[in-house]
């Protein structure tokens, strides 16, 4: 036992001895890791994603006010909202589906989503028919085109509102917008507003005049530029040229010239719904284009990206989940694939070889839950902007202080904003 005993003692002091001898060979910041590990897995300590690597903006945007037109807010609230688009972190442009009356007993500008009892959801239609004109019984509160394009600040005070505009989404068979955007390498920062139900494109200056409008209001077909089938989504390359995904009842991809001179249009529907082919569609939803000039496609309704070259060459495809129903994507300036996904109702992130790599959130009507988050888009501080058609909101995420990077939505191509000295 004493040999034991002295074996024991001479081995603790070599390793006492090779520890302060390895320790001087470490570098300080080494040494610094080790002693700040406990220090930083305290931090993390309980808690959970619950939005993800963000931290959710509270009563914003603000209550829209009445305006000189007499018109009164006193028992409305905010309709489906389609879409936002981040210009800058004071400039967030909102397309909604006009605004909604309240029940009398509700608090001012409660989303539809936080109703007791419930309506249902934001959407529907206003007339008394649907999506492509057929009969839909109406649900007895129907939405007003008031407000339906707007720009809020930073803290989610309007600046900027286009009354003149609010009727010409008002016609039989219209819900209202379905996206807004900017060509990110146009400066003179065009606006472009999708109308899916009524089948334009509309392209406005800057400050609201309308200089474009591509399609026949109220008709639907695919006939180059004259004719759509309820289309969705625009992106640009840097020549000016742009594609329209067209649509929810299109089957096709449409190229245009910097003028809007029709070049040519790819995509069918599927010849086995059971098993859809490359080049097939469902509801072709949303596009978005790569820094190598490759075009993302969401083909919705099959549940997948597909992706194809500026010419419309088939080159790859991605299912999305079982249960996804991806709404918009984003390729952000770091080349990596975001989608807000209406299936899943979470914001999940791909490689452009369709690698999932990160995902979070999850349904439902309380403050960073979704339904239907329709558009999504991001601004210069990284915050973070979810439209939510069925919740009838739009969200916004702040990062959290010392939030990982690579679960942050990064930034989208967008014209460089201009500063003065």
């Amino acid at each position: 036992m004493r040999v034991l005993g002295r074996c024991f003692v001479l081995f603790a002091a070599f390793f006492l001895v090779t520890t302060v001898v390895l320790s001087g060979c470490a570098s300080p910041a080494d040494t610094l890791a080790t002693a700040a590990a406990p220090a930083a897995a305290q931090a993390e300590k309980g808690g959970q994603e619950e939005f993800g690597p963000y931290e959710l903006v509270a009563n914003w945007p603000q209550p829209l006010p009445d305006g000189p037109d007499g018109v009164k807010h006193d028992g409305w609230t905010w309709g489906s909202v389609g879409a936002v688009y981040a210009e800058t972190p004071d400039r967030i442009w909102i397309a909604q589906r006009g605004e909604l009356p309240l029940p009398p007993t509700a608090k001012p500008w409660t989303p539809y989503s936080m109703l007791t009892p419930s309506r249902g959801n934001a959407t529907g239609n206003d007339d008394g028919l649907g999506a492509t004109c057929e009969p839909a019984e109406k649900r007895g509160w129907e939405r007003r085109y008031h407000h339906v394009i707007f720009v809020v600040d930073r803290n989610g005070k309007m600046v900027q509102w286009w009354p003149q505009h609010d009727k010409l989404f008002e016609m039989r068979c219209g819900r209202g917008p379905h996206k807004i955007k900017m060509n990110p390498y146009d400066p003179e920062k065009h606006v472009w507003v999708f109308d899916d139900q009524l089948h334009v494109i509309h392209k406005f200056t800057y400050d609201g005049k309308l200089v474009m409008t591509l399609g026949t209001k109220g008709q639907r077909g695919r006939d180059g530029v004259r004719l759509f089938d309820r289309p969705t989504d625009i992106d640009w390359l840097p020549d000016g040229t742009f594609f329209i995904s067209d649509g929810y009842g299109g089957t096709r991809v449409a190229k245009f010239d910097k003028d809007g001179k029709f070049l040519m249009d790819w995509g069918t529907p599927p010849k086995d719904p059971k098993n859809p082919g490359p080049n097939e569609f469902n509801t072709v939803h949303s596009i978005q284009i790569s820094k190598d000039r490759r075009l993302f496609v969401v083909d919705r309704g099959h549940r997948r990206i597909q992706v194809f070259d500026e010419n419309g060459r088939f080159l790859d495809m991605w299912s999305t989940g079982v249960r996804s129903s991806p709404y918009a994507h984003l390729i952000t300036t770091d080349q990596f694939l975001w989608v807000s996904d209406g299936g899943t109702n979470r914001i999940v992130k791909y490689d452009l070889n369709g690698k999932y790599l990160y995902g979070w959130g999850g349904p439902g009507g309380q403050p960073g839950q979704f339904n239907g988050p329709h558009s999504i888009t991001t601004d210069q501080d990284g915050n973070l902007y979810l439209a939510e058609v069925f919740n009838g909101r739009v969200q916004k995420f702040r990062p959290k202080p010392n939030a990982d990077p690579a679960k942050v939505v990064g930034q989208q191509a967008r014209y460089p904003v201009k500063t003065t000295s």
